[in-house]
């Protein structure tokens, strides 16, 4: 089967496409996944909010929702959607460059798709997938920089 990443930026022509592609890449080498078809998607507050209602029964738009879609053995499926204007709102606030935030996100849904979880709250950014996903970002921007 091999890889495939689709990147769906269709909407944000100035979104770094090639930054969020190789972001997936980065999490499937780190966790040793040679089958695997993701895509990531980037969607308006509007989008996300409706995927966020629908599938989550959660109010409101999101930074990030994942979606596995395979069974344990078989090869990785799933699709990752970002919320663009949550990132460009969270991007804002950290004072980061909007890629930064997006290639983030990106990562942390990714590793949703292969089954890491945090919990919710404070303790969320003392959780190892927190601290996975911070480890693999600063690779990937120091690679890209």
């Amino acid at each position: 089967m091999g890889l495939t990443i689709h990147v769906n930026v269709a909407s944000w022509p100035d979104a770094p496409e090639a930054l969020l592609r190789r972001a997936v890449g980065l999490v499937f080498e780190r966790e040793t996944i040679e089958d695997a078809e993701l895509s990531v998607t980037l969607q308006s507050d509007a989008d996300i909010a409706g995927l966020n209602t629908k599938y989550l029964s959660r109010e409101g738009p999101t930074d990030v929702i994942a979606f596995a879609l395979h069974e344990a053995g078989e090869p990785v499926l799933g699709d990752v959607y970002v919320g663009y204007g949550r990132a460009v709102a969270q991007a804002e606030e950290r004072g980061i460059p909007l890629r930064e935030e997006l290639a983030r996100l990106t990562i942390h849904g990714v590793l949703h798709v292969l089954g890491h979880d945090h919990d919710d709250g404070a303790a969320r950014e003392q959780s190892e997938m927190y601290r996975v996903q911070e480890s693999l970002l600063g690779t990937l921007l120091d690679a890209t920089s």
